[in-house]
This record gives structure tokens, sequence and C-alpha cells, in this order.
């Protein structure tokens, strides 16, 4: 006997062909809707929140994008998570990870409704994802023995990365702030140490890198303006007792004078802690509640920099970078590690002013300062750079590079094509579907940028089949051109992160056959 209904009333279920058009569907719409921000002529979207404010936000990272989007259809959200792992991982082809998955899904629903097993699409796309990374090691340059040839290839994939975003005006300006601030970080892919301040006014052009610390606070009245050799400590600790702070009891007496002896013994205590606090032999404590007038006196009158409130990103940061530890206590002078920096003074950028520490401890340390016109102009900026970091950082530990501009999904391409020719069986249609989907990037980078991209892609073709070609899509120009000349790198790490992701995204995929949305529970249910 057959069951009528398995699941509760509000639960529903789509099988077979409809559960897999409806992941594909969802994916694909995932894909086209990002799919226009890629390449160096993509354009920008605006995302307006719903919340208190409006906020707006105007970006065109992959990541960016897909983060802020709600999205229902659950193929989608695997093409979202994959996106952000990529933003993680490796920075950068947040897009082109999301657009390859994409195009891997409308072959495999074609193949599909040919009647080829999922299976035979998966074991097919598997195959060619292998053959098409040994096509690109084939093919990686690596200078890490020759430094000068290193840092240009560096400079090149900044470039490369930056050409694509807001930065792309001066991006040999910003190519060359992010190259020497990753190379102040030694091979280590920690960008804690790399600070980036935002600061309206000027133009992107005025952005500058500056060696040490800068924390955005202004300095006390009467207190030191400059400060040589300083010995700094890093607190996060209450400094506002000159007060009387008893909560929920009441303190009754019989005259102010009373009153008057309490609050002199909370100016003791409080006394007593910034004369413990001296007692360090510091000339700068910097903590992150604040000071009251009267502790802020006692430190002005003993020649020491008190900054207030400094927040807490600022003060983890400081302390890492001056290679002091953040104190709470000040009884055992000897345990607590005082940190270290050559000169502290005020300075000045655009109307505000700022406190400058720098020959800092960690010789890694610098500030990235970021002017422009708005906050969103910043805001953009900032998610470029931290791209274009991210991805030279990794270059730092895996210097293998490769071509840009669609040359590296070409080599791919051909290589999977040989491929198809040699496989036997259904499989072979797969493998051919593969070098299809690879052809989409290139196909995407010329449509976003106006050019006829099925005479590019045929040129790209043909150029290809001769040996040792570096031809790819000079968008500047609007035809095929040779990516050394241009000098255009992308990192291998990325373009291995972007196969794999893609691949195994589309697998995950091309796997189901069944979706079910459960019941929204009910609240007399828990009862």
């Amino acid at each position: 006997m057959a069951v009528e209904r398995l699941f509760k009333d509000e639960a529903t279920e789509e099988k077979g062909d409809r559960a897999r058009m409806s992941s594909f569907v969802g994916a694909m719409a995932i894909a086209d809707l990002i799919k226009t921000t890629l390449g160096p002529k993509g354009m920008d979207k605006i995302l307006q929140s719903t919340g208190r404010g409006h906020s707006v936000t105007v970006t065109n990272d992959g990541a960016t994008i897909l983060k802020s989007l709600h999205i229902d259809n659950p193929a989608a959200k695997v093409l979202v998570d994959i996106s952000k792992v990529q933003d993680d991982e490796v920075g950068d082809g947040t897009t082109s990870v999301v657009v390859l998955a994409g195009e891997l899904l409308r072959e495999a629903e074609k193949l599909i409704a040919t009647k080829i097993h999922p299976m035979t699409v998966i074991s097919g796309y598997r195959m060619a994802a292998e053959c098409a990374r040994n096509a690109l090691l084939e093919k990686v340059m690596d200078n890490k023995d020759d430094t000068d040839k290193f840092r240009t290839d560096l400079m090149k994939v900044a470039m490369t990365t930056l050409s694509s975003k807001i930065l792309s005006q001066d991006k040999e300006h910003f190519a060359n702030l992010a190259v020497d601030a990753v190379m102040r970080l030694k091979g280590s892919t920690n960008l804690e140490s790399i600070q980036i301040i935002k600061k309206p006014g000027g133009s992107l052009k005025d952005s500058f890198l500056d060696e040490g610390f800068i924390l955005d606070k202004k300095i006390g009245i009467g207190q030191p303006k400059r400060i040589e050799n300083a010995k700094i400590l890093v607190a996060n600790t209450a400094m506002d007792t000159d007060k009387v702070k008893i909560y929920g009891a009441r303190v009754r007496v019989d005259s102010m004078a009373r009153v008057a002896e309490i609050e002199s013994a909370e100016k003791g205590k409080m006394k007593e802690k910034v004369e413990k606090i001296i007692a360090h032999g510091i000339n700068c404590f910097v903590n992150r509640q604040l000071i009251y007038n009267f502790p802020e006196e006692l430190f002005a009158d003993a020649g020491i920099l008190a900054i207030e409130h400094a927040d807490f990103d600022g003060i983890e940061r400081l302390g890492l970078v001056t290679g002091g530890e953040i104190a709470s206590t000040f009884d055992n002078p000897e345990s607590v590690k005082l940190g270290h920096c050559k000169l502290i003074e005020e300075i000045m950028i655009g109307e505000d002013k700022l406190i400058h520490f720098s020959g800092v401890e960690m010789g890694q340390a610098c500030t990235i300062v970021l002017r422009g016109a708005s906050f969103h102009v910043l805001d953009e900026a900032e998610r470029s750079l931290h791209d274009a970091l991210c991805v030279l950082s990794q270059t730092v530990n895996d210097s293998r590079v490769l071509f840009g501009g669609g040359w590296p999904e070409m080599v791919m391409a051909k290589a999977v094509d040989e491929l198809a020719r040699k496989t036997p069986g259904k499989k072979s249609h797969a493998i051919d579907a593969y070098s299809r989907a690879l052809l989409a990037i290139p196909t995407t980078i010329a449509d976003n940028a106006g050019l006829d991209s099925a005479e590019l892609i045929a040129q790209l073709r043909a150029e290809h089949h001769k040996e040792a070609s570096n031809a790819g899509i000079d968008v500047i120009t609007g035809s095929v051109g040779d990516m050394s000349a241009l000098g255009i790198c992308e990192a291998f790490k990325v373009k291995q992160a972007v196969l794999l992701s893609a691949t195994e995204a589309a697998e995950m995929i091309l796997r189901v056959d069944e979706i079910i949305t459960c019941a929204p529970r009910r609240r007399e249910d828990r009862m």
C-alpha cells in the first residue's frame, strides 16, 4: 500500500528533474546577476539596505555583492558560499568562481537534457579539471630567486587585480603601495600589521603609505606633543573612579564634610593607581577606556602622554606592532611587557590631527592612508586594496604566476579539448562541455567591454594553436594582445582556487535529485 503523505502539511518536496531544474535555474541566475562585474570594464552594483539609515554600498566585488543578498534558493546559496571562501582564502577571483560554476551548470543542463546521467557528467568534469590544472602547471612562471624580477611580477599581479576595481585609474600608484606594504611583511600572510585609515578629502592619488602606526586620536591638553624613545604601556582599565560609584545603595552622611571625605578617598585610590602606572617607567599610556580629568592631570604633571578611548582594534594592533601586551592590573611592573617605539608625534592629515608612532618594534607594521571624494569611494577603495594585499601576500608564499586576460582559460580549454578527443564514451561530451564553460570567462570579459566576443574568441583560439602563444584579450584596444608585453599577470594560486572551487560546487549541485523544504515550526508544538 502506498503512503499517501509523508511530510507535514506545509512541507514541500521536489523530485528528480524538477529539483535539478530548480537548482540549475537558481545557480545560473546568481551567475548572470554577477557576470556583468567581471573584468577591467565590469560595471558596479548599488546595494541599498532596508534597515535604518538605508545605507548604500557601491561595489563590483563579487563576494561583497553576494554577501549582501538574502537568497532563498538552496543551490544559489552554495555559489554564495564558494564566493565567500574564495574571498577568505585568496582575496580575489570571487566573481570568476561564480561565473565559472554557473557556466558548468548551464552546460551540464544541456547534457542532462540529452539523457546523459549526472554521474557521467561529474566524472567527465573531474577528469577535465585535473587536465586543466596540469595544463596550467606546465605554463607557470616562478621568479622567486631573482628579487628584481619577483618584484616586477608582484607589481604586475597587483596592477591586474586593481584594474577591475575603482582604483584602476591610479593602479600603478596603488600597486606600488600594496607591494611595498606586503614586502615589509617578509613572507607572513597576517595582514593585521597593515592598517588602512580612510580620510575623506583630496583625491585617490593623494593616498600614501606611512611606515609605523597611526592612531586616530588627539593628544590631550597640557601633554607632551612629541616623545622620543617611547616606552608605551597599553592598557584596558577603568580610569574614572574619582566619582562616587556605589550602584543600588545609599550613602547617608550627617554633613557635607563626610561627602568630601568619601570623594577624597576615591581620589586617593585613583592617585595610587596612577602612581603604580607611572612606576612602570613609561612615558606614554594608551587606554582602551576613558581617562577622566583628574588622572589626566596627574599624567600631564608627570610628563606622560596619556591617550584615552583608543578603539579595541586600535589597541590590539598597537600592542602587536610595538611589541607590548595589553595590561589591566599594575601591581607587578616586572611582569608587564611594555611596547617600544622611537618617536611619537602629532601629525595632520587633511583637517584631522592623528598620533603617529614611528620606528616601532615590529618593523613590518605600516599604515596606508586612503584619501578620496566620499565615504562610498573610500569604502570601495579599501575593498579593492584589501583584495590586492590578500593576493600579494599569497603570491609572496606561492610565487608562481600566470598571464591574465583570458590566457589561462584558453590554455586550459585547449588541453581539455584534446582530452575530449582521446576519451571514449559519453564522458567525452562532459569534457567537451567543460572546455566550453572555461571559454565563458574570456567571453564575459569581452562582452563587458562592449567588444565582439565571438570574433575575439575565434581569433584567440587560432592564436593558441600556435606554439607558446601569449595571446589574451586586450580590452583597452579591443583586440587580441600579447599578455607578456602588456604585463598582465595573475597569481597561480587564485586561478587554481577558482578552477577547483567552481568544479566542486557544480559537482555538488549536480548530485541533487530532491529538494525537501521543512514545514515551519508552530508555536504550540513547543509546549
